[in-house]
């Protein structure tokens, strides 16, 4: 009894008011004897109270003290535990400690990831001290103190910039060929910049770009400061010319006297070929079509201009049942967007008659002579439309497609046929005319043959007998200019100072086996000269049935190199170079969204920083 009435121990750190009407038994030492049996101070009745769990307490007050329990309700309880006061939740304790450092993993990581939304999002800096963004981030963690944007513009992102550009340098340093892309562009202020984009072939044979430079060019765009401009630019990312597979751009007189001026292989810009050649077949026939496309822009202007009519129009399309289209206004720079403009106006042209039924709006409904001479324009115009976008890939080859694409459009699609009006055979042969004068060139034609016939979808289908035979010499000598080069550097490394070798223990001495004679003996007789394997890895590779179309020839290499070592080397060579140029003009409209009206005053620098990590944005990750 006296044990029981001794002074119980009150349990220490507790937050509850619960805990105010129970305490422990003292053992010797004055400290509780066991954590798990409260003794409540009021009867004396012991309750299990396993872990500090109140549960048992607070139905002890209610069913033996209901006075207390009551009065501790009345004081303010959770609505988890009857009587306990409030209990401070994760994050209010957390919040309750200070800042984290900024040298902590934790604040660097977060600002990483700040880092990264401003840079791949494409948003301005002083995003970072908006209110509604500061509030965002502090609900997220209380801890963290987000820095200015001083220090995301002047710090964070060129830290970034200079982390991914080295990854990007270690990458470029290990590949064996590459080829690029470069173009002009002038930003929303009026700025001028140069773009230069890089592909080439990993090990696994997977097709890769990176945007390297989007340069500031104050000077005249003559060839001269163009070349400058793209010899810095490879001096600066270390990039070896030997190692240029080719340069592919648009038909700009100074662009192309600026990459032959460097004496690099020039490809010019299928996209670009193809609108010059809608550009000049619709510019041959403008007495007849003038009228036609004219009536055309303007209905199509009018329909653009006014909310009133767009919405009309939404209501016959779902009357009439016919697509639900908007209609495309043509743009003289945007491949392809002429022959959009008139297909589409073709097709709603029942709607448009019942948006216009009304004497305002007649003179803008096209007269049936006008309808057909608009489809004349697309029949002409529509079979070429889908090649410019099927090659203007970056991920996968486009190259070696020209030649038969080229092929197909000549001889088939673009053919004239009796089914086919004056007007459409007309634009047709104008235009087969402006392709095949864009390709003639002989260095061309040696580029797009060699990439053709190493493209195991055609291996030379294409080819005249003395093409193919003039394309076999050149791959040849490529292949033993390959094997040369190898074994060169690989003599430079051999004929190091010694006092730049590693200096290795020697593997032990192996007894050799009357096997290892033999093999040294029947190698060595067996010697076969580097032309005649050359020939013969060709030959072999030419006697293979062509893979299926839709197949990708990068997996037939990887899968295949092995057996063609010689010939592999050359197709890393050749499988790497871009069709188009659109590569460059995917930078630019990454450039656009990062120099916007709001962000015109952007210096240079920072622009090509913010391009550079937008358009790398998978090398971005923290």
């Amino acid at each position: 009894m006296n044990e029981r009435m001794a002074a119980l121990v009150s349990k220490k750190n507790c937050t509850s008011s619960l805990w105010e009407h129970f305490g422990f038994q003292p053992n010797e030492k004055g400290e509780p004897a066991n954590l798990d049996v409260a003794i409540c101070k009021i009867c004396r009745k012991s309750v299990q109270v396993k872990r500090g769990n109140t549960t048992n307490l607070r139905a002890h007050l209610s069913s033996y003290h209901p006075s207390i329990a009551a009065r501790i309700a009345t004081q303010g309880s959770g609505a988890a535990h009857v009587g306990a006061s409030r209990q401070l939740g994760v994050a209010e304790a957390f919040s309750r400690v200070g800042k984290y450092s900024r040298d902590s993993d934790r604040h660097k990581r977060l600002t990483g990831a700040v880092t990264r939304y401003l840079v791949e999002e494409m948003v301005p800096f002083s995003t970072v001290q908006k209110p509604s963004f500061k509030s965002l981030l502090e609900k997220f963690d209380k801890q963290y103190e987000l820095p200015g944007k001083t220090y995301f513009s002047e710090t964070a992102v060129p830290k970034m910039y200079n982390s991914v550009r080295a990854s990007v340098q270690s990458e470029l340093r290990s590949v064996d060929f590459f080829s690029a892309t470069t173009d002009m562009w002038s930003s929303v202020n009026m700025t001028p910049y140069m773009s230069l984009t890089v592909h080439y072939l990993t090990t696994d044979w997977t097709l890769k770009s990176r945007c390297l430079e989007t340069v500031f060019m104050p000077l005249n765009h003559t060839s001269d400061n163009i070349a400058e401009a793209l010899r810095s630019a490879f001096d600066e990312w270390s990039l070896d010319e030997k190692k240029l597979a080719c340069v592919t751009t648009d038909n700009g007189a100074n662009i192309v006297a600026a990459v032959k001026q460097l004496g690099w292989t020039w490809l010019n810009c299928f996209g670009h070929n193809l609108h010059l050649a809608v550009t000049n077949a619709m510019a041959s026939v403008k007495d007849r079509t003038s009228r036609a496309m004219g009536q055309c822009h303007t209905l199509v202007g009018a329909f653009s201009q006014s909310w009133l009519k767009r919405r009309d129009l939404a209501k016959a399309q779902a009357e009439l049942q016919t697509p639900q289209h908007v209609l495309i206004m043509d743009c003289p720079t945007r491949w392809g967007s002429k022959q959009k403009m008139v297909d589409r106006v073709l097709e709603q042209i029942p709607a448009i008659k019942r948006v216009l039924d009304d004497r305002r709006h007649q003179h803008l409904i096209p007269s049936w002579q006008d309808i057909a001479v608009l489809e004349s324009v697309n029949a002409a115009l529509k079979p070429a439309a889908d090649f410019t976008d099927l090659l203007s890939g970056e991920n996968y080859v486009t190259v070696s497609s020209i030649k038969p694409v080229l092929k197909l459009l000549t001889e088939d699609v673009l053919k004239p046929s009796d089914e086919d009006t004056t007007l459409t055979s007309d634009i047709k042969r104008k235009m087969c005319s402006v392709l095949e004068e864009k390709y003639r060139p002989a260095a061309l034609q040696a580029t797009l043959a060699k990439s053709c016939l190493l493209d195991p979808r055609y291996r030379g289908n294409n080819f005249d007998e003395y093409a193919e035979e003039e394309t076999k010499c050149a791959l040849i000598n490529e292949m033993l200019d390959t094997e040369d080069r190898e074994s060169g550097a690989s003599a430079s490394a051999a004929d190091q100072p010694e006092s730049l070798v590693q200096t290795a223990v020697p593997p032990p001495t192996k007894k050799r086996t009357l096997g290892d004679l033999l093999k040294s003996r029947t190698s060595t007789s067996a010697t076969v000269p580097k032309r005649a394997r050359a020939d013969l890895e060709l030959t072999r590779y030419l006697q293979e049935e062509p893979i299926d179309s839709n197949d990708n020839p990068l997996a037939w290499w990887c899968n295949n190199q092995e057996r063609f070592p010689l010939l592999s080397k050359v197709a890393r060579k050749y499988m790497c170079i871009c069709a188009t140029s659109t590569p460059s003009e995917r930078v630019f409209s990454v450039a656009g969204n990062v120099v916007t009206p709001l962000r015109s005053c952007l210096k240079p620098h920072k622009v090509n920083m913010l391009v550079f990590l937008a358009r790398n944005k998978d090398m971005t990750e923290l």
